[in-house]
C-alpha cells in the first residue's frame, strides 16, 4: 500500500477516465469503501484535478526510475561487449544470469560424494 503523499506516475488507465497517461501526483487519500474498484486518490497538479484509481493504474516514480537505470545498463554492458568483441559477456547478460545459475549448480552436484548421493536419493524415495 502506498503511502500518502507519495509520489507517483499513471501508467495505465483501465477504467478509461482519461487519465493523463506519463504525468506524475501525488496520493492524497484511500478508498476504503468496500464495494468500490478504487484504491486510491491521486491530486495530478498538471490537470488540476483528482482522481480516483485503483492500485494497478499507478506506479512509484522510484520503481519506474530504478527499472530505467536497469535498462539503460543492459543496453551499455551489451554494446561494449559489440564493440570489445566480448561473446561470453554478451552471452551472459543475454541470458540473464541463467548459465551463472546453471555453474554453480553442476560445482554443487559435483562436490557430493558417493555416499552423500546415495543417502540423498534414499531420502526423496521417501518423500
Amino acid at each position: 500500500m502506498l503511502k500518502l503523499g507519495e509520489k507517483i506516475i499513471i501508467v495505465d488507465d483501465r477504467f478509461e477516465q482519461n487519465l493523463p497517461l506519463g504525468e506524475y501526483g501525488y496520493v492524497i487519500a484511500y478508498d476504503r469503501n468496500n464495494d468500490s474498484a478504487f484504491d486510491y486518490i491521486i491530486r495530478v497538479p498538471k490537470a488540476n484535478r483528482q482522481f480516483y484509481v485503483p492500485g494497478e493504474d499507478i506506479e512509484l516514480e522510484e520503481t519506474l526510475m530504478e527499472l530505467e537505470v536497469e535498462r539503460i545498463e543492459r543496453e551499455a554492458l551489451i554494446d561494449f561487449a559489440l564493440v570489445t568483441r566480448n561473446e561470453e559477456l554478451f552471452k551472459r547478460i543475454m541470458n540473464g544470469g541463467k548459465e551463472e545459475e546453471e555453474i554453480v549448480e553442476e560445482s554443487s552436484k559435483e562436490v557430493l560424494s558417493r555416499e552423500e548421493f546415495i543417502r540423498q536419493v534414499n531420502l526423496k524415495a521417501w518423500i
